[in-house]
């Protein structure tokens, strides 16, 4: 009996429910950005100034992701505090309008930033009347990013390539802010569908189409892509290592139009009462383990997420981090 429980422990197999349909609000649109998913990446490096002997000081990429029309918007950040994703989320307000939700994981900016505008309206004698043209924050389960999935494509997307590139050379605050404009236009500018079913039509349907009305253009700029980045001036280095992600991003999206196989069928169950082997990093001989309190079906029934009461409390899981211990 010893010897099958311990066999269990290591070959724990987790619970698969089946996949779920897309949320409304990826598949209804009134506005870009009307719904939105949030999350940071990075670090990258930026100078304090031009010259020798500049500083290099740690900064990060805000990621803001449509969830319609997945259109890209880019806010670079100096640190992980909630003032500075405030200060992010304003200048997104200002050029693209106030979301009605804002999806993210458990950052302690995020949740900071929910609990500064809780507090604010809390305290307004106008609570009323700003709470219903406030932003619902949304929070996803913990270690579950594939539930901000939106968000993490676009950070791959991004930070892959964006990464490889910037070991080259770095750029200062206003530098990096043109070269991740410029990002955003190229992932912006990728084809979702086409515009119409005539056979000479050769358009296609981007995100920059719902952002401006018409496809994303460029300045004219010579080709530098194949030229030493050391032998080029700050302006066209920018240009360089555009050039170079939009080669790189081109490549990587043509190759992921591809068909996907998807989970269509659940496999094992999570009942209220049950043990449960959760998956996280813990010290050696030190199994995270936890009771089963509650699950939480989503709109089309299927269950994806339960409430565990451990020795540290009650948290909150998805099926994908826990692993159900034999009843019997």
């Amino acid at each position: 009996m010893r010897h099958e429980n311990k066999g269990h422990r290591h070959r724990a197999q987790n619970v698969q429910p089946v996949m779920g349909q897309l949320p409304l609000n990826r598949t209804q649109l009134d506005f870009p950005f009307q719904n939105c998913n949030v999350d940071y990446a990075g670090p990258v490096l930026i100078a304090d100034r031009k010259g020798r002997g500049c500083k290099l000081l740690k900064s990060y990429l805000c990621i803001f992701v449509c969830s319609a029309v997945k259109a890209v918007h880019l806010e670079l950040v100096t640190d992980l505090t909630t003032e500075a994703y405030m200060a992010a989320l304003n200048r997104f307000v200002a050029r693209r309008g106030k979301p009605q939700s804002i999806t993210s994981d458990n950052g302690t900016n995020f949740v900071g930033a929910s609990n500064d505008l809780q507090r604010f309206l809390s305290s307004n004698n106008l609570a009323s009347h700003i709470a219903q043209e406030g932003i619902e924050f949304i929070f996803t389960p913990p270690y579950t990013p594939h539930f901000n999935s939106l968000a993490e494509a676009a950070v791959k997307s991004c930070k892959h390539h964006l990464k490889r590139l910037l070991h080259l050379t770095h750029f200062t605050f206003e530098e990096m802010i043109t070269c991740l404009c410029k990002i955003e236009a190229v992932l912006n500018s990728r084809p979702l569908t086409s515009l119409s079913s005539d056979p000479n039509d050769f358009s296609a349907l981007t995100p920059s189409h719902f952002l401006i009305g018409r496809p994303l253009l460029t300045v004219p700029h010579p080709h530098v892509a194949d030229v030493t980045i050391t032998r080029l001036d700050r302006w066209k280095r920018i240009q360089h290592v555009q050039q170079h992600f939009w080669r790189r991003f081109h490549n990587e999206y043509v190759s992921l139009l591809q068909t996907k196989t998807k989970w269509l069928a659940s496999t094992g169950e999570v009942k209220p009462g049950q043990l449960v082997l959760i998956k996280e990093k813990t010290p050696p001989l030190l199994w995270s383990l936890g009771r089963v309190v509650k699950t939480y079906p989503g709109v089309d029934g299927i269950t994806r997420v339960a409430e565990l009461k451990t020795k540290r409390g009650t948290i909150r899981r998805a099926f994908n981090c826990i692993c159900p211990l034999p009843l019997h």
